[in-house]
């Protein structure tokens, strides 16, 4: 269909390059769109996948927490126990009951997730076996936690 002129219309034009081969729909225009669609769905997927909560087992947001829910390991000729008391969630934060050398080591969650130890609270740890380690790393050889019901130990654990 020509009209007005001799000039030729836009549905006359779209079927005459849909018949040519290798035209189909591969114009500029449509391999723009899809670029950006893709480029889009690329810049929005890290901010989903931040968003949502890790799954148990999975550490998830660069954690690395224990696989279980306890761990018993000596290290550096230390005996570390500790044990999830708490899942977190609905019911409360997340909580662990770690030793060291059977002495409480007390831990706390930070809002990022992280955990501290009352040895070295200005450090943050990925999870309660690493904040554990670098408490004894702190103490250093001979020293040992405080104890607050018999009031032994080193000076290092203000409130273990």
């Amino acid at each position: 269909m020509t009209g007005v002129g001799g000039v030729t219309t836009g549905a006359e034009r779209a079927a005459r390059n849909r018949a040519r081969p290798g035209r189909g729909g591969g114009g500029r225009r449509d391999v723009l769109r899809r670029l950006l669609a893709a480029a889009g769905v690329l810049a929005t997927a890290p901010v989903i996948a931040a968003s949502r909560p890790p799954s148990p087992g999975h550490p998830g947001r660069g954690r690395a927490e224990p696989a279980g829910t306890a761990f018993d390991e000596t290290y550096r000729g230390r005996r570390l126990c500790g044990t999830r008391i708490s899942a977190g969630g609905a019911c409360g934060p997340e909580q662990w009951y770690v030793t060291v050398d059977g002495t409480r080591l007390h831990l706390m969650r930070r809002a990022d997730g992280t955990w501290l130890n009352m040895v070295d609270h200005y450090c943050s740890y990925a999870a309660p076996l690493d904040a554990a380690r670098a408490a004894v790393d702190e103490l250093g050889p001979g020293e040992q936690l405080r104890d607050p019901r018999t009031g032994t130990g080193g000076h290092h654990g203000v409130r273990a």
